[in-house]
């Protein structure tokens, strides 16, 4: 099939077909995607724990790192990708394969600063992200790998997103579930088969993502998408990369700000111990696989609302986000009551320690009631970025880890010890909320009259 037919072919698919059937058939891969990345991101977490606390808490300081490669990779992605599904809705698919070929391959450079930087500097890097003594072997022999595959782990992220906003999310979760259970199969072989330890853990993360990297690839170089990954497509113009980090800066002040704010809880909570650390670990862990739904379900929401905005079909934009929320919250509602059930044998199986029990059962109990709030800030944030608002937007993404979250993890455990390490995050996410709701349904109400004053003028 020609390019322009593609084109043509799929502007149809995200602007016609029915809002329910469209936002559950792209959610459906996404969330599958986010669910089993999740889950091999818990598989690190169940594998390691078994070998010790100590071992079980450098998954929280790993996490830290992965995250500043996510803020990143997800500026690029998000930035090139909300570009790229508005172009696309406009039908101008040269600056889709423009904008692509730039995001990507400035992904390849920044990963390759990182490794170099992070390699020079691991322990001190570690201690930085929150590590105490006992952890620190731990955390540098896992994070190494990580450090060693950031260019395939960042530059997967952009391809990733380049194909869930075309609206090719299927694609997207063939690359993805076939690295996270590569993953899964992987820890278990090297950590304790080969006798790796947390070595282990990192190594096979790596080549996960180098196998998912190549699924993604293969699906631009075989001609499977709209844009292509051209280097002479990249931009020579200052103020398209300019656009590309300003769309994409919700992403990164969202992940950026995940990174400054587990970094800043491991510094809380190893004041009571590696259980503190750990226990917090896995509790972060298993909000991760939760939230992943609503993440889900706002990403597949992320393509239609951008390439309606751009065909100027505002209406179907409102009703895209009113079903995202609505179907997030069922999922969400379903998933927390069986959690809240079996809070305590969830955390003990990840490591199976009472000090860590103690610490993670009330920070869970607290998280979950916060948890239903998600919907909303979830599908606000993302209908902002996915249409060019990226004021709106990246203030939004600040809001949750750093706005509310960052002064409250720096005074509360002052006030309340232990007690105010947990609670920071679900009063971070109520706060939030009542941010979000201000700018979000007065916005849907001028979607609407957008939709009329266009339908006026035809």
């Amino acid at each position: 099939m020609a390019n322009a037919d593609r084109s043509a072919e799929q502007f149809r698919k995200m602007t016609e077909t029915p809002i329910p059937k469209l936002i559950l058939s792209l959610a459906a891969p996404t969330i599958l995607s986010m669910l089993i990345t999740s889950i091999y991101n818990l598989a690190d977490t169940f594998f390691v724990g078994q070998i010790s606390t100590s071992a079980s808490g450098a998954v929280g300081i790993v996490s830290s790192l992965m995250a500043i490669l996510q803020a990143l990779g997800f500026m690029l992605g998000h930035g090139s990708g909300s570009i790229i599904s508005r172009s696309l809705g406009s039908q101008n698919t040269d600056a889709a394969t423009r904008f692509a070929s730039t995001s990507f391959f400035t992904a390849l450079v920044f990963g390759g600063i990182i490794t170099a930087a992070g390699l020079l500097t691991l322990p001190d890097f570690m201690m930085l992200l929150g590590s105490t003594e006992t952890i620190l072997p731990h955390a540098c022999a896992y994070a190494r790998y990580i450090l060693l595959a950031a260019p395939i782990m960042m530059s997967s992220l952009v391809m990733n997103n380049i194909l869930r906003y075309e609206g090719k999310a299927s694609f997207a979760m063939i690359g993805l579930v076939t690295g996270g259970l590569l993953n899964i199969a992987l820890d278990p072989l090297f950590i304790f088969g080969l006798g790796m330890g947390t070595a282990g853990a990192g190594l096979a993360t790596a080549l996960s993502q180098t196998i998912s990297f190549c699924i993604l690839l293969s699906m631009f170089l075989r001609g499977k998408t709209v844009s292509q990954f051209r280097i002479t497509a990249v931009t020579r113009s200052p103020a398209e990369f300019g656009t590309i980090l300003m769309t994409g800066m919700p992403s990164f002040g969202r992940q950026g700000l995940n990174s400054i704010g587990g970094m800043l809880l491991n510094i809380a909570a190893r004041g009571y111990g590696d259980a503190a650390v750990a226990g917090m670990s896995i509790v972060s862990r298993i909000f991760m696989f939760i939230i992943s739904v609503a993440i889900g379900t706002g990403q597949g929401f992320q393509p239609v609302a951008g390439f309606n905005y751009g065909a100027q079909k505002y209406r179907r934009v409102q009703q895209a986000c009113l079903f995202t929320m609505a179907t997030s919250f069922c999922f969400l509602s379903v998933i927390l009551t069986a959690c809240w059930f079996n809070a305590e044998t969830l955390i003990r199986l990840f490591r199976d320690d009472p000090e860590v029990t103690a610490v993670a059962l009330p920070a869970f109990r607290y998280q979950c009631f916060a948890m239903l709030l998600q919907p909303v800030i979830v599908a606000g944030n993302m209908l902002f970025q996915s249409i060019g608002k990226s004021g709106r937007a990246t203030f939004l993404a600040c809001c949750r880890q750093g706005v509310f979250f960052i002064p409250l993890i720096l005074t509360l455990p002052r006030a309340f010890g232990l007690l105010g390490v947990e609670i920071c995050q679900p009063i971070a996410d109520v706060l939030t909320f009542f941010v979000t709701v201000p700018f979000l349904f007065p916005f849907l109400r001028q979607l609407v009259r957008m939709d009329e004053a266009e339908a006026a003028e035809v």
